[in-house]
């Protein structure tokens, strides 16, 4: 190096040591004259609020960080989940290829969007586990299961008094009770099934509540075993079993798909004991051909199934919810009872009523402010019976009709002031 150069570098750094003691003596001084203090050791350990931001901006490496990164546009997600999630219900129902499972398909088809809302059919596991999951879970608004599974799931007491805390929306339709057993089965009626095995639908199910009531109330002590409808009809086909038992709205697309000449339909008569829950049915060959002969008719009893939720407090935003689905429901009442939707809406009565069970309040004052009055005149009621099919000796004389008319005519002035 030049001997120039190298002097003039030298001169460069002493000048540099001899300004840096120059300050540090100027500060001592200044600390002897009470003009400056030494800085404790947290004010040491911590930098300078500066400093820190400096670190933060720098890595480890000496690269500056990425500056925070700017918004992309893209909507916040709280909002809109609450929104969604005050606009969705779900309806839970049987299992999959059942009528009541098709029934809420077709309610969240024809709402699509009515007030607002947005239907969720849930297949379960059965009528009574509906019952059990409308009663318990959170996220389950409303439920379809037969009447019966109601008042047998009250006796029961498996969940508590529910009499009080669910509510129906409207009775649905009514749900056919199928017995099937192989072509080549000896059975002529239910009573030779006693001490076999029938599969009696999973356990909690609606059919299994229905048909262990039913077989209980006609004395028939059967050998139950709890599967699903798959399952048991697999199980009949192999002759493991003597029948399956099935309680779905005709036609059951489950049984509508059964191969002719492999099961047949038991008779299921309208006794005496099964009058008081349940409804005479029958099963003919449009319903299933390939299971009942052209121009026949296999009797059976039928069951009214309902849709109901929870007794929310009126007011709360769990009932606002139900009252903006029946404003959506009901007035469209006549578009779910033409094709493609079941065939069973046909039966639907939005004023029917479920006796032991209180209508939803929402629902009540809809009718109120929209059905036209019932008139009910002796007309209607010579029709009564014959279409539920009354035995004769039950209102043989002109007194016992006479009677039966007056508790008509009181029972239907009480339905009304409900």
């Amino acid at each position: 190096m030049d001997e120039g150069l190298q002097r003039a570098c030298w001169w460069h750094a002493c000048s540099r040591v001899l300004t840096a003691a120059a300050a540090a003596a100027a500060f001592f001084a200044m600390i002897g004259l009470g003009l400056a203090t030494v800085p404790s050791a947290a004010a040491q350990a911590s930098p300078p609020r500066a400093a820190a931001e400096v670190s933060q901006a720098v890595g480890s490496a000496g690269r500056p960080r990425s500056a925070p990164r700017r918004s992309t546009g893209e909507p916040a997600l709280g909002p809109l989940a609450e929104q969604a999630n005050a606009d969705t219900l779900t309806i839970v129902a049987d299992g999959v290829e059942t009528t009541a499972l098709a029934a809420a398909a077709d309610v969240a088809a024809v709402i699509d969007g009515g007030e607002g809302l947005r239907v969720l059919p849930i297949a379960g596991r059965g009528g009574g586990q509906a019952i059990r999951d409308v009663r318990l879970l959170k996220g389950v608004d409303l439920g379809i299961a037969p009447a019966t599974a109601l008042g047998l799931l009250q006796r029961s007491n498996a969940i508590g008094r529910i009499d009080d805390k669910i509510s129906v929306v409207t009775k649905l339709f009514n749900e056919e009770i199928h017995v099937v057993v192989r072509t080549d089965s000896p059975a002529g009626t239910v009573a030779d099934l006693a001490g076999k095995p029938v599969a009696l639908g999973e356990t909690g199910s609606a059919t299994a509540l229905t048909a262990g009531d039913v077989f209980d109330k006609l004395g028939v002590a059967v050998d139950g075993v709890n599967l699903p409808g798959a399952d048991a009809l697999e199980k009949l086909r192999a002759g493991e079993i003597a029948a399956a038992v099935l309680v779905s709205g005709k036609p059951a697309a489950a049984m509508a798909r059964l191969p002719a000449g492999t099961f047949r339909l038991l008779p299921l008569d309208y006794a005496k004991p099964l009058q008081a829950d349940y409804l005479p049915a029958r099963l003919t060959a449009d319903d299933y051909p390939g299971l009942v002969a052209p121009d026949a008719a296999v009797a059976t009893v039928a069951v009214g199934t309902v849709l109901f939720a929870p007794t929310w407090p009126k007011g709360s935003e769990r009932y606002k919810r139900i009252e903006r689905f029946v404003g959506a429901l009901f007035p469209k009442l006549a578009e779910l009872q033409k094709r493609p939707r079941h065939p069973k809406w046909l039966e639907t009565s939005l004023a029917a009523t479920v006796p032991g069970w209180s209508r939803f309040p929402a629902a009540e004052e809809w009718l109120r402010r929209n059905a036209p009055p019932t008139q009910i005149s002796r007309e209607q009621f010579e029709r009564f019976p014959a279409s539920r099919r009354v035995a004769a000796d039950d209102a043989a004389t002109t007194v016992d009709r006479e009677k039966l008319f007056q508790e008509f005519l009181r029972w239907n002035e009480t339905r009304e002031r409900r």
